[in-house]
């Protein structure tokens, strides 16, 4: 699409916004492109913000002011807009070619969480550190099975509650419906933004799955590794099977603080790769960039084709150094590629 193109678009949806016949402002309009979105085209993309509730921020004492006796006097919760702590907003644009659909994702995050149980080398042994690593899940949902799909619709809430500076969650994310699939990307800071790829997963009344089965991450442990091992994985009597180079650590030379992963990662295959991502953190912001094809053939896939009357329904989660307490989107969010 040329300057002029786009410039003709963007006036069609301003002219549209402005008239009586007014299109719904709470989209996320993709526009056509002929080839792959640069970063002009994000530059100049129209945003749709996305505000997500009820997580946890990385930070030190996040609520201090809470009394420990407040637990289940209220309601707040993770998918029924909380408000403790601050939502979170999500800028997102998208665009899509003939073949493939493209997404930007920017969000605040001071402390940028992309390592999940580190080791560390203190100059005689191998330590592991109990961090934990950002992430971000989309998921999609046909209009005809889910008309009134957010994110709420997607899990159900254990227990909540919070206790002094400490606030938990329990999440089980899976549907209620038997006879219903969500299509869910999960990019995680670290174990697959090391690989450029968001996890290509399926929802449904079992919970997550892998679009392609088998598991693609384990522990970088020899407990782990172990049959009745000794010790437990990552604790004292623990080490890494390799060093951050691939290499079994024994015998091997290392500086004082140098580190290798807590988790490797097998590349994904098949379906379980359809997605890809392309992520940095500047500041104090996490840039996503997701691309996948809009038909990929898989029937467990959502696939994205050009007219209102194709459009597609989702929901967004923010996790900040967390495995389970996510930021989640409480309203219905909809994607439509304009023809």
């Amino acid at each position: 699409m040329n300057l002029h193109r786009v410039i003709l678009t963007l006036f069609t949806v301003f002219s549209l916004l402005s008239a009586c016949r007014e299109i719904p402002a709470d989209r996320l309009y993709a526009l056509k492109l002929d080839n792959p979105p640069s970063e002009a085209d994000w530059q100049r993309a129209l945003p749709r913000t996305v505000t997500v509730r009820g997580g946890r921020p990385h930070e030190e004492n996040p609520l201090p002011e809470i009394n420990k006796d407040t637990v289940h006097t209220s309601t707040p919760s993770c998918h029924h807009g909380g408000q403790l702590p601050d939502p979170i907003r999500v800028e997102m644009k998208a665009f899509y070619t003939e073949t493939d659909l493209f997404l930007r994702l920017v969000w605040r995050d001071p402390t940028p969480d992309a390592e999940l149980n580190p080791w560390i080398f203190d100059g005689e042994k191998w330590n592991n550190e109990p961090q934990l690593q950002d992430g971000l899940g989309l998921v999609w949902a046909d209009p005809v099975q889910f008309s009134d799909f957010t994110c709420a619709r997607a899990c159900h809430i254990d227990d909540f509650g919070v206790a002094g500076s400490g606030f938990h969650a329990g999440h089980r994310m899976k549907l209620a419906n038997p006879d219903k699939v969500l299509d869910l990307w999960h990019w995680q800071a670290d174990l697959t933004a090391r690989l450029g790829f968001a996890d290509d997963r399926r929802l449904d009344e079992e919970g997550m799955h892998g679009d392609l089965p088998g598991e693609i991450f384990r522990r970088n442990s020899r407990m782990a590794s172990l049959q009745n091992a000794a010790g437990a994985p990552f604790g004292e009597q623990d080490s890494p099977l390799v060093d951050a180079d691939g290499q079994p650590p024994d015998g091997r030379y290392y500086e004082p603080e140098t580190r290798a992963p807590g988790y490797l990662v097998s590349p994904p295959r098949g379906s379980r790769a359809d997605v890809s991502a392309h992520s940095l953190h500047e500041n104090g912001h996490w840039v996503l960039t997701l691309s996948r094809k809009r038909v990929t053939g898989d029937p467990l896939d959502r696939s994205f084709l050009p007219g209102k009357a194709n459009a597609t329904h989702f929901g967004l989660a923010v996790m900040d150094h967390t495995l389970a307490e996510h930021y989640a989107s409480t309203l219905r969010e909809t994607l439509v590629l304009l023809d």
